[in-house]
């Protein structure tokens, strides 16, 4: 069964929401900073959680690059 993220992901990428993507990854990115700042709490797992998260978006912006070339092949 597909994890939240990836069903998100894959929600944006069947709407070519490159926006939506890209700010979702800078809100992971964001977040992993300040749990990795954090001394107080041990976040090593959630911390991961997120870099796996960043992992599937950027498979997701990928898909839609990929998408954008085989689209728009560039003249000779």
């Amino acid at each position: 069964m597909p994890s939240a993220i990836e069903l998100i992901v894959d929600a944006y990428v069947s709407l070519n929401n490159r926006i939506a993507l890209d700010d979702l990854r800078i809100q992971r990115r964001k977040l992993a900073v300040d749990l990795k700042a954090r001394t107080d709490v041990d976040c090593r797992t959630t911390i991961q959680q997120i870099e796996e998260d960043i992992i599937v978006i950027e498979a997701g912006l990928a898909q839609l690059d990929g998408a954008a070339k085989t689209n728009h092949p560039k003249s000779l």
